[in-house]
């Protein structure tokens, strides 16, 4: 993860720094609001009555958003020295009214810098280190184009309309008539979720398809318990499916059962049989603690795995919440299977409180 993050800082600065602007380069700010500071105490001391004092005050902010503490404090204390001599000079007493304000903003400015200050970047490189993340679990989250007569979706809606979820989903076709996919929680939600889930994507995506079936679980589990984190369990489901019989193999750890859709007779079922605990929870677990149920996708049939937020919800009983969910896929697959899995997702029983995600695969 620290790899990463120092490179996406790196690539950020080249860019910025090839257009012209090296806004990411505390260095090259430095001499550019200096001059700010100067030229605003020069129109505040030649023009005092159609010039505001308040031009400090932007210098300041830009300050705490482009440099680094250290660099940001040096241009405080500039513009504070500016900002007493240009009121000595004019001698403008309504003036120290917009000095409070002014020292307000640099308090406030160096609170927000002290965390900023923890991960060693800027807020202006920082937030662009964001946007990389965010598009990595994107990309990380983009599933592979099936043969011909296969398809398959997937929709992951973050908690509170966030940019980032818990929630995430890896697919592969590690042959051409194989496909593998796992969905998984991690505990947590939004924001606060999305470092671990780029790391575990990774991680899980890299294991996705490179052993069999059966170790992928347990070999998920040995690496989650490696990270050693307090509260780092997850829950996931993970299936393999046969591209040309349409057998599929399902193991779950703690994840929700996944739905087996009958187009024959336009019934849903459970797929039992598949359990395991918790991932990051107990160590040294081998393939026989997660137990796989099998089945066969037949012509029109399909499969829909989901995470929690779409069944469970304050004061309503777990099975009225499938319940709930099954209605409305009912609904969408019978109707369209493309585009259903979005669909179902954007009414799940957990609403914006909690993350989601649905993933269908089915065969034409």
């Amino acid at each position: 993860m620290a790899i990463d993050v120092s490179l996406s800082s790196r690539r950020i600065s080249r860019t910025h720094t090839g257009s012209g602007v090296a806004w990411s380069d505390s260095g090259a700010c430095v001499p550019t609001l200096l001059s700010l500071a100067f030229l605003a105490t020069i129109a505040t001391v030649e023009w005092p009555t159609s010039t505001t004092y308040a031009v400090f005050i932007p210098i300041a902010v830009a300050a705490g958003m482009l440099l680094v503490p250290r660099r940001a404090m040096t241009i405080f204390a500039v513009l504070a020295v500016m900002f007493v001599l240009s009121v000595a000079i004019t001698r403008s007493v309504g003036a120290w009214s917009v000095g409070g304000v002014l020292v307000m903003v640099m308090l406030l400015v160096a609170a927000v810098d002290r965390q900023h200050a923890r991960a060693g970047v800027t807020p202006a490189v920082g937030s662009s280190m964001l946007v990389d993340l965010r598009e990595r679990l994107r990309a990380q989250g983009r599933l592979p184009v099936l043969p011909s007569g296969w398809n398959v979706e997937s929709c992951v809606q973050p908690a509170y309309g966030d940019s980032f979820s818990g929630d995430f989903v890896v697919g592969n076709c590690p042959t051409p008539d194989r496909f593998e996919l796992a969905l998984v929680d991690v505990s947590g939600k939004g924001c606060t979720a999305a470092t671990r889930s780029l790391l575990l994507g990774g991680a899980f995506a890299g294991l996705l398809g490179a052993m069999e079936p059966t170790r992928f679980l347990p070999a998920a589990n040995d690496y989650l318990m490696r990270q050693g984190w307090s509260e780092g369990f997850a829950t996931a489901v993970h299936a393999s499916i046969d591209l040309t019989s349409g057998h599929f193999s399902i193991g779950s750890a703690g994840h929700p059962s996944a739905i087996h859709f009958h187009a024959g007779s336009r019934r849903f079922t459970q797929v039992s049989g598949a359990s395991g605990v918790l991932l990051g929870v107990m160590d040294r677990q081998g393939p026989g603690d997660f137990v796989r149920a099998e089945g066969s996708l037949e012509r029109g049939d399909a499969l829909m795995f989901f995470t929690d937020g779409m069944i469970e919800q304050p004061g309503v009983d777990l099975a009225q919440g499938i319940d709930r969910m099954l209605g409305h896929a009912d609904r969408e697959l019978m109707s369209q299977m493309r585009g259903a899995a979005a669909r179902i997702c954007a009414i799940g029983s957990g609403g914006e409180a909690d993350d989601r995600a649905v993933v269908v695969v089915w065969r034409d």
